[in-house]
């Protein structure tokens, strides 16, 4: 069981979004479009809770932006200090016994909902937006949105904006049953100018210099899957050895700029075998095929996810 998740650890991390042709937008995904453009312009500190079946998280993230450059700090709360630093395109990270590191990014994902950073122009082509009506939510009036895949393939959000500010103060994560998989909530925030001040010192901080990630280079894989959910878009595509396992792993990588996953065809050995795990949100698929190990991770329902591994084709080219 250790030896699948490392694999899964390892070929999991940040996708870049497929460039799809926008769409036209109901109100309520324009109030999502705001939500990303407020999460991005403002000047805010935010105390916020993470609700999984693994447990709660308490954090503070603090945003301002300083001569026309994000600064960001996100700080967990509770246990030894962990911190992510953001200036600019530079991700830092500082956590006890590892050597701090630093990495290209436009904003930090940790511990944040990746949907605050989504396109809904973009996605309106493939998801619903539903007026579910207002609230309070942190003492403040919120607008509530729920976020459906039409081909009802994938989970489901539903967003409390806050009526003034258009900040996310409460976000879950529901499963094709309605049940809550992740709950991300805001127990208080602030916007003003003096979070700005409170970030100033970011602008000469010395932060660890940036890691580079080599260019495996051109690669041309020999299989394909012969269905992936309405909106997929293949995103990179690697051949790599894992060290753990010392076999070659062939990958491609998938996002409808709000869910991801990816698809990992390798040699079966005598320890593969046909499993379904799932821990919250992400699910591993692995099927064993014409002496070949299947792998489907990422963040699909288990049905979803057997779906796309069944339609694997081991012996189509590209």
């Amino acid at each position: 069981m250790k030896h699948i998740w490392y694999a899964v650890s390892l070929l999991t991390g940040c996708l870049l979004y497929p460039s799809i042709a926008p769409a036209q937008t109901s109100a309520s995904g324009a109030l999502l479009q705001q939500m990303e453009q407020a999460s991005q312009s403002l000047n805010y500190e935010l105390a916020f809770i993470n609700v999984s079946r693994l447990g709660i998280e308490s954090l503070r993230y603090r945003h301002a932006v300083l001569d026309n450059k994000i600064y960001a700090q996100l700080l967990q709360m509770d246990g030894p200090r962990r911190e992510i630093i953001q200036r600019g395109n530079d991700i830092s990270y500082f956590e006890p016994g590892l050597e701090p590191f630093s990495l290209p990014g436009k904003h930090i994902i940790d511990a944040l909902p990746s949907l605050i950073y989504a396109d809904f122009q973009q996605l309106a082509s493939y998801y619903d937006f539903v007026p579910v009506g207002r609230t309070r939510i942190a003492d403040q009036l919120c607008e509530v949105v729920r976020i459906v895949a039409r081909d009802g393939t994938r989970y489901s959000y539903i967003v409390w904006l806050d009526s003034e500010t258009r900040l996310p103060l409460r976000i879950d994560l529901l499963d094709r049953d309605g049940e809550t998989l992740e709950q991300y909530r805001v127990v208080s925030f602030a916007v003003d100018e003096g979070v700005r001040g409170l970030m100033q010192g970011l602008q000469k901080a010395n932060l660890p210099p940036s890691l580079s990630v080599p260019d495996s280079g051109p690669v041309k894989l020999s299989w394909q899957p012969g269905w992936v959910p309405a909106g997929m878009r293949e995103v990179s595509q690697n051949r790599r050895t894992l060290p753990a396992l010392n076999k070659p792993v062939e990958s491609r990588l998938y996002s409808d700029g709000l869910f991801s996953f990816s698809v990992n065809v390798s040699p079966a050995d005598k320890g593969s075998s046909a499993q379904l795990l799932r821990t919250g949100r992400r699910t591993v698929q692995i099927e064993i095929r014409d002496n070949k190990e299947i792998m489907v991770v990422g963040e699909l329902p288990p049905t979803t996810a057997k779906r796309i591994a069944d339609s694997i084709n081991l012996g189509t080219p590209q």
